[in-house]
């Protein structure tokens, strides 16, 4: 079973976050420019990932193997303290994609959203062409699939953030923790 830590960011992790985000499979998976990919452009993302928790506006961490290793990022995004939901965004290193690493980050953070921020729904979209994700969030037990119709607002605002036709799921807070007090927290 993999092990991870989640640990609040740092500018002294931005080079080496910038060279696992400058992986051509990567960068598409995610969007992202050349600049926004640079050291430089890494550092400014990680000083506004710090602004916008003070903020309340989001909460995301770095990802760390059992080694210590820098291995990704996982945001709680949008958080909505009156609606009590947000967006789940998360990417990996390629040598990590299909360990686990993903489920296990996701995990953590849905125990963060839920008994700590106390929300009630964490959406997890995808663009259409990033399949590797679909399948990623299809595999958790406790996501609901293709709530477009259901939560419309939600996806639009995906869609418009993502500048790209999107699929939206969702984790609901008793989903989640049925799930993991009677799977998870035995283990």
């Amino acid at each position: 079973m993999v092990r991870i830590h989640l640990v609040p960011h740092d500018v002294k992790y931005a080079e080496e976050m910038s060279i696992l985000t400058s992986v051509p499979e990567v960068r598409t998976a995610l969007g992202m420019t050349d600049e926004q990919c640079s050291v430089a452009g890494t550092r400014n993302f990680i000083r506004l990932m710090q602004l916008e928790e003070r903020l309340g506006q989001q909460l995301s961490r770095m990802i760390f193997d059992e080694k210590n290793q820098l291995i990704g990022v996982i945001s709680l995004k949008g958080i909505d303290e009156e609606q009590k939901l947000c967006h789940i965004g998360t990417w990996l290193a390629r040598p990590y994609w299909g360990k686990g690493y993903n489920q296990m980050a996701k995990m953590e953070m849905f125990k963060i959203a839920f008994e700590r921020l106390h929300l009630n729904y964490v959406f997890a979209g995808a663009r259409l062409e990033n399949i590797r994700s679909q399948k990623a969030q299809a595999k958790l037990p406790y996501m609901t699939l293709h709530v477009e119709r259901q939560f419309y607002s939600e996806w639009k605002k995906l869609e418009q953030q993502e500048r790209t036709p999107c699929v939206l799921n969702v984790v609901r807070k008793v989903d989640f923790l049925n799930w993991y007090y009677q799977n998870a927290a035995v283990s």
